[in-house]
């Protein structure tokens, strides 16, 4: 057993920190854009995951999450990293394992140089958590399928250029009654809708795609037909680990900007990291992050393996999201009223930090699979 990192691991680590800076969110150009998408890409974050014949850097789940924590301790705007890993795991990863060879050599360099961005169409207005009832409705025609339905929260949705998205095929099929489809932008009876106004991960455009009379043709359905839960399945593993590595380095920072606080902070004549109350807290948050990494790179690695990483990802997503909202609530605490101006920025700590526990499936849904992985 080796927790060590090797020194492979550590120079690229150290040189995706670096380059980070340059993707550090800035708030005088908020929103969407494509110059620094195309800077993602260029640290190799759009297609860490994907072999190299397709354009990617060919690394497995480990790695990419170290790459991926990596960028986040170095400052990477937290929003610009979500859009980066919600197109990576929830998009390209699907089209990489599940679509046919023609198609995956059409769109995967595109996908990992930048050149495409890709949105994840899978919730529902009446469906987040329950993916299993899904109403967006596949119809079979010849040579393909018609889509109508509506999806909501789509990451990337507004300005995606290839939507992975999931529907009905066989309403009695039960886990095997939906169907996975990567959907061209421009396809007629595609609408995508304005971005969502939202308080936090503002760079990660969501908005409404729907779908009315859509058609897909068969060599654009990923999998086969009545796969869709697999493919779902599947790809929330990567996502559920190797995203969440963006909270580890964003817990790595904001603990080493407390820890610096409360050595320089006085209050009732000592310094704030003299005072118990304060110092237990910096105890928790470090106690935390680290318990948080060993699950994720545990998962990472059950992933790497080829094992069955389900019990490990749900621990890892699960202890991961709750550190990390634990955590920026803590250094609101610490930082006392300096928390609520935004030159201190641990207002947008909370903000960017506070969905973590209901994406990628709910931290109740979570422990409700870690006890399916119990034997319950």
């Amino acid at each position: 057993m080796d927790f060590g990192l090797s020194a492979r691991q550590k120079e690229r680590y150290a040189r995706t920190k670096t380059a980070a800076h340059e993707l550090a969110a800035d708030s005088t150009a908020a929103g969407f854009r494509r110059d620094r998408w195309s800077r993602t890409a260029g640290l190799g974050l759009l297609g860490a995951a994907v072999p190299e014949e397709y354009g990617g850097r060919g690394l497995g789940a480990l790695d990419t999450a170290l790459l991926y924590e990596a960028a986040s301790e170095g400052g990477a705007d937290t929003g610009l990293l979500f859009a980066a890993a919600a197109h990576l795991f929830a998009c390209v990863r699907p089209v990489l394992e599940f679509a046919l060879p023609e198609t995956r050599k059409t769109l995967l360099p595109a996908l990992c140089s930048g050149e495409l961005v890709a949105g994840n169409a899978m919730t529902e207005p009446e469906s987040g958590s329950d993916v299993s009832r899904l109403t967006t409705r596949a119809t079979r025609v010849e040579g393909g399928y018609l889509l109508d339905g509506v999806k909501s929260f789509v990451s990337n949705g507004p300005v995606a250029d290839l939507y992975v998205t999931y529907a009905t095929t066989d309403p009695d099929g039960g886990y095997f009654g939906s169907t996975a489809f990567a959907v061209d932008r421009g396809s007629p009876g595609l609408t995508a809708g304005a971005p969502l106004a939202k308080s936090g991960l503002a760079t990660c455009q969501a908005g409404e795609v729907v779908f009315t009379g859509c058609f897909v043709p068969d060599e654009r359905v990923l999998g086969s037909p009545g796969q869709g839960q697999l493919v779902f399945q599947t790809s929330m593993q990567w996502e559920r680990s190797c995203l969440f590595a963006i909270y580890l380095g964003r817990q790595e920072r904001v603990i080493r900007r407390c820890v610096q606080h409360a050595r320089e902070r006085r209050q009732f004549g000592k310094r704030l990291a003299d005072l118990q109350p304060v110092a237990d807290r910096l105890a928790d948050m470090k106690l935390r992050l680290e318990s948080g990494r060993l699950l994720l790179y545990r998962a990472c690695t059950e992933i790497d393996g080829g094992q069955d990483p389900a019990l490990w990802v749900a621990m890892a997503k699960l202890a991961v999201s709750e550190a990390a909202v634990a955590t920026a609530l803590d250094a609101a605490r610490i930082f006392g009223g300096r928390a609520f101006l935004t030159e201190y920025g641990i207002e947008d700590e909370v903000h960017d930090t506070l969905p973590a526990t209901t994406f990628s499936g709910t931290s109740d849904i979570q422990r409700q699979l870690i006890a399916r992985g119990m034997g319950l």
